[in-house]
């Protein structure tokens, strides 16, 4: 029985709060009775009796109909919903026709969603509210839609606790373990929210308020610099051909290249290099200008470290969060040791916008194999990051890819992609707006966290403003 956990139990507590018979064993941890013993010292109204109209999941329209795809309207996955944010790499976009099918979950400024079913436990109970940015948008079937009724409590203060310690270890709690873990919505209707005092939840507003605040601010000072960065390129009102026909020589194409899929041909391909290579302070290739950590690391099993991977890389550059795992238990894939002020550089071709800068709290942390480590003293590692996730060189960088179950560019082509010399004066003006930009999203991300604080430490020890 080493190791162990066992509750006993009369057959009377089988039976929650919702008179619902559970017997799942998972039900009935001790960490989540405690956290029930918890709550109950306050008082706490059920989430379904705080809502304006019913909890609904999303839905996903028929793929066969074309017709419902390919607008402007973000449709919200499992894999975009993180924990407090929207990970704006989106799958699909509903078009009007499709938005219409599942009209029922189109989202409005301050609704809240969260993941219910997911294939781990870490992936149920995400939640995050939605802001005016993301919208228009509309959610899938594993997402469900919480429309809070702000006359009743604050929107922001119901997410926050969602994000917190007892609200998703009480999401946990109701979850149920079949194939896939998963919550429905009646069962996440019954999720226990603690009422605290007006001004209490309209601190938590004003915090989570400044935050958002200091985010909007940082992504205008990384627009502000891939502006400038565009126009000293001359990109800022550049556009490729889209000829789709390129009629090129043997000794033009596979014979220098060793390639044979169209794609790699496009015209717009070369005007971009074409532009690239014009640059007035020059050009080099990535091999040429750039160190290239590609030296594997073997980790020892019983070391703890931060692993990096695909999903923990912001849209900015930013590096979100990591898996703490010890050596024994990380991926095979988990190989490069990286130290602050590299860059790394998505291989990947669905993911190649993955870029970002590694900061000093994730100096000698791990990262994937599927991403390059780079870094230079020609180019800044600001300046290299912008370049990298800017459209145009974005396109070169698909470009190379090659492959069939996972399209990636390889390390060769990878060296031979030309990059533009910029100027030193020019780089450092995008060095300070990066810099700054990232240290607002690191103020935003600790604001976030003192409102996730301040709601844990009212449940355990009253609230105090």
């Amino acid at each position: 029985m080493d190791g162990l956990e066992a509750v006993e139990l009369n057959f009377s507590d089988t039976i929650n709060d919702a008179e619902i018979f559970r017997l799942d064993a998972e039900h009935y941890k001790k960490e989540y009775l405690g956290i029930k013993r918890i709550l109950g010292n306050h008082e706490c109204v059920l989430l379904s009796e705080l809502v304006v109209q019913t909890i609904s999941t999303g839905h996903t329209p028929s793929m066969a109909n074309e017709k419902f795809y390919g607008g402007d309207i973000k449709f919200i996955k499992t894999d975009n919903l993180r924990d407090n944010f929207i990970k704006p790499e989106f799958n699909h976009y509903l078009s009007d026709l499709g938005n219409q099918e599942i009209k029922r979950t189109q989202l409005q400024v301050n609704d809240i969603i969260v993941t219910i079913i997911g294939a781990t436990q870490a992936i149920i109970g995400r939640a995050t509210k939605i802001n005016e940015e993301i919208l228009p948008a509309n959610i899938n079937q594993n997402i469900a839609l919480i429309r809070v009724d702000s006359k009743k409590i604050v929107p922001d203060y119901v997410n926050i606790y969602l994000n917190s310690f007892y609200g998703r270890n009480y999401l946990y709690y109701l979850s149920r373990q079949t194939e896939q873990v998963n919550l429905n919505c009646e069962e996440l209707g019954r999720l226990q929210i603690p009422i605290f005092s007006n001004d209490f939840q309209i601190h938590i507003e004003t915090l989570v308020k400044s935050a958002y605040q200091k985010l909007e601010e940082s992504k205008k000072l990384y627009s502000e610099a891939e502006e400038l960065l565009l126009e000293e390129l001359g990109l800022n009102d550049f556009t490729p051909s889209n000829e789709c026909v390129a009629v090129k020589s043997f000794s033009e194409s596979f014979g220098m290249s060793g390639r044979l899929d169209a794609e790699y041909y496009q015209l717009k391909y070369d005007d971009i290099i074409e532009r690239i290579k014009s640059y007035r302070g020059g050009y080099s290739t990535v091999s040429e200008v750039c160190t290239l950590n590609d030296t594997n690391f073997t980790p020892n099993d019983n070391e703890i470290y931060n692993y990096i991977e695909l999903s923990n890389i912001g849209l900015n550059g930013e590096i979100k969060g990591c898996m703490r795992e010890k050596g024994a238990d990380l991926p095979t894939r988990a190989r490069r040791k990286v130290n602050t002020g590299q860059v790394i550089v998505s291989s990947i071709e669905g993911s190649l916008q993955s870029i970002a800068i590694v900061s000093a709290e994730y100096n000698k942390a791990l990262c994937s194999t599927g991403f390059y480590a780079i870094n230079s003293k020609q180019i800044n590692s600001e300046t290299l990051l912008v370049l990298l996730k800017n459209e145009a060189m974005q396109a070169v960088l698909k470009k190379g890819c090659s492959g069939t179950i996972l399209t990636a560019i390889g390390k060769d082509e990878f060296l031979s992609i030309p990059l533009p010399l910029i100027d030193e004066k020019v780089q450092q003006i995008i060095a300070e707006k990066i810099s700054e930009s990232f240290t607002l999203r690191a103020k935003s991300k600790r604001l976030l966290e003192e409102a996730k604080t301040a709601v844990e430490r009212a449940i355990e020890q009253g609230e105090t403003i």
